[in-house]
């Protein structure tokens, strides 16, 4: 019977060690090497179609991702000549930069609320408007302003808070609406809702603001399910129309618009404000007289600025000087003198 490659190669091996005892180290060594190559050529012989498939599937793939290139940095700010060749780009930046400067550059159709005002029937009041109609709280409202008259200067820093307690509910992307989460939804005016809980101190500040000469519009209060997925979904939409993948969109929609299940406007606690003189949700409504005046006086009725500027890394969320967030006069004034985020007051409770 004729014999193997391998066991030609041992037996020729075994002689040479036979005749020269001190090379059995290094020719144990030449074995192994030679038997390793051996049987590795014998695998790709028997696997070919195998292999083949794979490298060319792995040629496809890089070479589909270099014509997919230009499209993807096009999405990204990069721009391209007329004959779809790429011009240079004037310097590199990241995804979470593109992300930001899309949120701070982007016009009046930036934010979902204030583009939709004409694209489907939103309700707006004035000040007065809603002040108002809502005659039934005024009593109520002087007695709240009574109270914050009286409670300026108090020290709440040994006050004891209850992390039960529904005022400080912690909602964002890793803390979820509980499924089984209820509250009593109270009308501001027309079709604007909130937290029924919340409309005393809410009309107080309102005409709080009012007195002070501020004028006040309330953009944005509670939202149900289904509009806020349609607003989520509506952002993811248009970055991935600009080139981005899903996930990539996903990610840079969800620093300015919160997911269904990481909305804080769906448990009626967080309203967005602006003013007939500025009618934007962005960045410059915090050099506002309105915006100014939400900064240093909310607390007083236990609203907080939620989304802060510098914070973003704890809030997942850009700044957004326009988003106000019930938490009760007690956390609202803690929060607030210590400047941190209801992320950061939780860590202390």
């Amino acid at each position: 019977m004729k014999k193997t490659f391998r066991e030609k190669f041992i037996a020729r091996c075994g002689a040479k060690v036979k005749k020269h005892k001190w090379l059995k180290f290094p020719v144990t060594i030449y074995m192994t090497a030679v038997l390793l190559v051996y049987y590795t050529g014998l695998r790709l012989a028997a696997n070919g179609k195998r292999y083949s498939c794979a490298v060319l599937l792995m040629l496809f793939m890089v070479v589909s991702s270099s014509f997919a290139a230009p499209e993807s940095l096009a999405g990204q700010g990069a721009a391209l000549s007329p004959d779809g060749a790429q011009l240079a780009a004037e310097q590199e930046v990241n995804e979470a930069e593109v992300a930001i400067i899309e949120i701070e550059t982007e016009d009046m159709d930036t934010y979902d609320d204030v583009a939709l005002l004409s694209e489907v029937e939103l309700d707006t009041y004035t000040l007065d408007e809603i002040l108002e109609s809502n005659s039934d709280y005024r009593n109520l409202v002087e007695t709240t302003e009574n109270e914050v008259e009286n409670a300026e200067g108090s020290d709440y820093s040994d006050y004891e808070f209850d992390s039960s307690d529904w005022r400080l509910i912690l909602v964002n992307k890793q803390h979820s609406i509980p499924e089984d989460y209820t509250f009593p939804l109270g009308t501001i005016t027309g079709s604007m809702q909130c937290d029924e809980r919340i409309l005393e101190e809410l009309l107080a500040m309102m005409q709080a603001a009012r007195a002070d000469g501020v004028d006040l519009v309330v953009c944005s209060p509670y939202r149900d399910y289904n509009r806020q997925t349609y607003l989520f979904e509506r952002r993811i939409t248009r970055y991935m129309n600009a080139g981005m993948s899903y996930m990539d969109a996903y990610k840079t929609a969800s620093m300015s618009v919160t997911s269904p299940n990481a909305s804080e406007h769906r448990i009626g606690l967080a309203i967005d404000f602006y003013s007939s003189s500025y009618m934007k949700l962005d960045t410059g409504f915090a050099d506002t007289e309105a915006g100014k005046w939400l900064a240093a006086h909310s607390y007083e009725y236990g609203f907080i600025l939620r989304y802060p500027e510098g914070k973003e890394y704890i809030t997942g969320i850009g700044y957004e000087p326009w988003h106000f967030r019930y938490v009760g006069v007690e956390a609202a004034t803690v929060i607030t003198e210590k400047e941190i985020t209801l992320e950061e007051f939780w860590e202390d409770l």
